[in-house]
């Protein structure tokens, strides 16, 4: 990990950007960005959802031969989920455009990647091209209630396995 590096470790709800490592060796802390909305909506949407299942009866096999059969509808309506994505790429692009000006501005010459699986494509999606040029690595891990020390260890021994497996 180069020393103008920036990682950003993330999800739906926070965004912690970490730079280094510093000459301890750790991972400094330069900001972070929240959407204090996201978690608190994401537990609407699983009640909104829940609410939403329906016990009604699909018709299945009917026709003019009369071999109606039914079972019980067991769908749930998409809208939560497309709700909670939408939360999720209104938060990826403020992420992005956040690390779009500081690039500019030159605070960072290489990112790290580091979000929750769901969230880490969001975000690669939502970066600049020239963000998206610097990106050196991604991590599709859940690591942001992490303390930075544990997401330097976690960080650092992947990339000394990486760095013995090719080798």
């Amino acid at each position: 990990m180069k020393k103008n590096t920036w990682v950003v470790v993330a999800d739906e709800a926070i965004a912690r950007i970490l730079a280094g490592p510093s000459d301890t060796g750790e991972l400094d802390s330069v900001e972070e960005i929240t959407d204090p909305d996201a978690h608190a909506k994401g537990s609407e949407f699983r009640h909104d959802a829940e609410g939403r299942r329906t016990g009604g009866v699909v018709a299945k096999g009917g026709g003019a031969h009369g071999g109606a059969q039914s079972r019980p509808a067991t769908t749930t309506s998409a809208a939560g989920e497309d709700d909670r994505h939408q939360e999720a790429e209104r938060f990826a692009r403020r992420v992005a455009a956040h690390l779009a000006e500081a690039f500019q501005q030159q605070r960072f010459e290489h990112l790290t990647l580091v979000a929750a699986p769901r969230f880490l494509g969001v975000l690669r999606q939502a970066l600049s091209p020239q963000v998206g040029k610097v990106v050196t690595e991604s991590l599709d891990k859940d690591l942001v209630h992490l303390d930075n020390q544990d997401i330097t260890r976690r960080l650092l021994s992947k990339q000394g396995q990486t760095h013995s497996e090719a080798h």
